[in-house]
C-alpha cells in the first residue's frame, strides 16, 4: 500500500508539479495541497485520485515553477515617486533626516513589488496540471504493483515453510501417544501398593489422548493456508481478507500449541508463529 509517484509536466513559462505519497491506512485518507490556480479542481482531483487508490493515507500536492527571468514582479513606478514625495514632505515637516539609501525604503513600502493581474485556469493549462497529476498517480500505481509481486513473493515463502513444519510435527504427534501412555504406567508403578483397574486405565488414557489430538487443527490450518495462496491469486484489493485468513491462522497454531505437551512438536509450533508473525506484520502493506 505504500508508493511514491512524482511527475513533472511544461506547460508555456512553468513547470507543473504533481507529486503523490501513500502509507498503510484501513481506508482512503487523502490530505492534498493543490496550487490556487488549480483550486477550483480539487474535487476532480480527488475523485482521480480515490477511483485509482482506493485505501492508504494519501498525501498529494500540485504546485508551479516559474521561469523568474520570462515574467518579473513589475515595480510600480507611479506609486514609488508618490512614496517619495511623500517621505520628503513629512521628513521637512518633522525635522527629520531623509533616508540614506532611498532605493531601500522605497522597495519595500507595500504594494511597490505587488503583481497586481490576477491569472485565470485555461482550459489547456488545466490539460497540463491533469497530464501531470494522472503521471503522478500512475506512477505510484506502477510503484505499488513491484511492492505487491515482492510481497507475494515473501507470502509465498512463508506459507511454504509454515506447511513445511506443519508435516514435521506428524512423527512427534504418533510417537507421543505411547509416551504418554507408558509415562503415566511408570508412574503408577513407582507408587508402592498401589492397585488399578486396567480397563478404566485404557478409558481414562482414551480420553486424555482425544484432547490432546490436534487432527482437526491441522486439516483447518490446512484449508487456512490453500485459502490464503487462493485469495493471493485473485489478485488486487485482497489485503483485508489476507488479514482476517491470517488471524484464522494463528488461532489453529495456537490451539496446536496448547495441545502439543511435547517439547518437539512445541519448538515447531514457535517456528511456525514466527513465520506467521512476518506474514502478519507485511499484509497491512497489501492493497
Amino acid at each position: 500500500m505504500t508508493g511514491y509517484g512524482k511527475c513533472v509536466v511544461a506547460f508555456k513559462d512553468k513547470k507543473i508539479n504533481a507529486e503523490i505519497k501513500s502509507l498503510n491506512s484501513k481506508q482512503l485518507d487523502l490530505m492534498t495541497r493543490i496550487a490556487p490556480l488549480y483550486r477550483e479542481k480539487e474535487m476532480e482531483i480527488r475523485q482521480m485520485i480515490a477511483t485509482k487508490l482506493e485505501r492508504g493515507k494519501v498525501d498529494f500536492a500540485l504546485w508551479i515553477e516559474k521561469d523568474t527571468g520570462v515574467d518579473p514582479t513589475p515595480v510600480n513606478a507611479a506609486l514609488v515617486e508618490n512614496y517619495y514625495q511623500q517621505l520628503k514632505q513629512v521628513a521637512s515637516r518633522v525635522g527629520i533626516p531623509e533616508p540614506e539609501d532611498w532605493l531601500y525604503t522605497l522597495t519595500r513600502m507595500p504594494d511597490v513589488l505587488t503583481k497586481t493581474d490576477t491569472e485565470v485556469l485555461t482550459d489547456e493549462e488545466w490539460q497540463a496540471a491533469r497530464q501531470a497529476t494522472v503521471g503522478a498517480i500512475d506512477a505510484l500505481v506502477e510503484f505499488r504493483q513491484q511492492e505487491g509481486a515482492a510481497l507475494e513473493k515473501k507470502f509465498t515463502e512463508k506459507i511454504d515453510n509454515i506447511e513445511r513444519l506443519l508435516a514435521q510435527i506428524e512423527p512427534w504427534e504418533k510417537s507421543r501417544v505411547e509416551k504418554i501412555r507408558q509415562r503415566i504406567i511408570d508412574g503408577l508403578q513407582q507408587i508402592p501398593g498401589v492397585e488399578y483397574d486396567k480397563n478404566r486405565l485404557e478409558q481414562e488414557l482414551i480420553y486424555y489422548i482425544e484432547k490432546l489430538d490436534i487432527s482437526e487443527e491441522k486439516q483447518r490450518l490446512t484449508n487456512h493456508l490453500r485459502y490464503f495462496r487462493e485469495t493471493m491469486a485473485n489478485g488486487h484489493g485482497q489485503g483485508k481478507k489476507l488479514g482476517f485468513i491470517a488471524q484464522e491462522m494463528g488461532r489453529e497454531i495456537n490451539t496446536t500449541g496448547s495441545k502439543s505437551n511435547q517439547a518437539e512438536m512445541q519448538n515447531i509450533v514457535v517456528q511456525m508463529k514466527d513465520e506467521l508473525e512476518q506474514i502478519k506484520e507485511q499484509v497491512l502493506n497489501a492493497l
